[in-house]
């Protein structure tokens, strides 16, 4: 190995940036982490061992990639930006166990090519410093795919991962903390500052812990009807849940039947607000509305 200073490392992060002629896209959303401790601390928090496969998104300059190879059985990156391609190829050489994919993840065939590259059949997890503006989208796409993924330890913006992991009755809480705690268990493991990237972020960031349920938080009889309710519900966050229901599926009067009917059958108080139900709730709602469907 050339260099025995981790990628993380300050000093060694702008050597590599510089003999690469790199510059920071704010558009990908680069912000490069430049302290190895939390990194260990964010493989010591999704439990890697070489009994794992490891996908990761947008690795940068590979910095928390090595260190996942060093204790994974084999690593996947999605890397989208084609500079950055050959800095990988530079910077994780010593590392075989590293396959790195050039495509946007959100357009990969996440089945297909975890089964092309995982030479053996391990449990997957997800580990990645998400680019903040796509975060969303590409945690659902993993969590809507067919590919089992036991377990994401992902680092976002603190006021995604608090939203993520809120309880009803938060302010934080809303469609997102549901789409997500239908399929995982979320926990804030720890609070990253912003002064440890480069280039330095406006907010800190969190690393969020996402464990798969055996089977989803609540039985639903059709799940894209499931979230078309929790979407609608959180329309406007003032408006009660019956001004939100109303103005996502129509005004007429068999609508207000279908919906007052429904509303009655479970037990859910029409003047209260989306934020204020839990998971079972909508689900019974959701549930109900499918079954009585107009």
């Amino acid at each position: 190995m050339k260099d025995h200073r981790e990628i993380a490392n300050p000093s060694h992060t702008r050597e590599i940036l510089a003999r690469h002629g790199f510059t920071f896209k704010k558009s990908l959303g680069q912000n490069f982490l430049t302290e190895p401790n939390i990194l260990r601390k964010i493989v010591q928090t999704a439990d890697i061992t070489e009994k794992v496969n490891v996908i990761e998104v947008g690795p940068g300059i590979g910095a928390l990639t090595e260190h996942l190879a060093q204790h994974a059985n084999q690593v996947l990156a999605f890397e989208i930006d084609d500079r950055l391609i050959p800095v990988l190829a530079d910077t994780l050489q010593a590392y075989p166990n590293v396959t790195i994919k050039h495509q946007d993840v959100l357009q990969a065939d996440l089945v297909g090519i975890t089964k092309e590259v995982f030479k053996e059949n391990l449990p997957i997890k997800v580990v990645a410093n998400l680019p903040y503006y796509i975060t969303t989208p590409i945690m659902m796409h993993f969590l809507e795919s067919n590919l089992v993924v036991d377990e994401m330890v992902v680092m976002m913006q603190k006021e995604v991962a608090d939203r993520i992991s809120a309880a009803p009755g938060s302010k934080a809480y809303g469609s997102l903390s549901i789409a997500v705690q239908y399929y995982m268990e979320a926990s804030l493991a720890f609070i990253v500052p912003k002064t440890v990237f480069v280039p330095q972020p406006n907010v800190d960031s969190a690393i969020l812990k996402l464990t798969r349920r055996a089977q989803p938080a609540v039985a639903v009889d059709d799940e894209k009807a499931f979230f078309k309710l929790t979407k609608a519900a959180f329309l406007l966050r003032r408006k009660t849940l019956w001004n939100n229901l109303l103005n996502y599926y129509g005004k007429d009067e068999a609508t207000k039947t279908w919906l007052t009917q429904a509303l009655q059958t479970v037990g859910i108080d029409p003047k209260r607000r989306g934020e204020t139900l839990s998971l079972q709730e909508f689900a019974d709602l959701s549930n109900q509305l499918v079954r009585t469907n107009r």
